[in-house]
């Protein structure tokens, strides 16, 4: 049986906990047309995010296939 295969843009967005079992992203809408966004609301854009549940497990097993 072939090996399992890391889903490369996934992996690309996301990075995986140290205990393996949530995902961390990055916020978005903060790439370009920053004018109009207060300087509150870009403040929080810098903070990424936690992927929990459902979605984590899906992340991490297209990320880490072999565990």
């Amino acid at each position: 049986m072939p090996k399992a295969k890391t889903h490369k843009g996934i992996a690309k967005r996301f990075k995986v906990t140290g205990s393996g079992k949530k995902a961390k992203h990055r916020s978005a809408n903060r790439g370009h047309i920053l004018g109009k966004k207060s300087g509150k609301r870009k403040r929080h854009l810098r903070n990424g995010g936690i992927v929990d549940g459902a979605n984590a497990r899906m992340i991490v097993e297209a990320v880490r296939p072999s565990l």
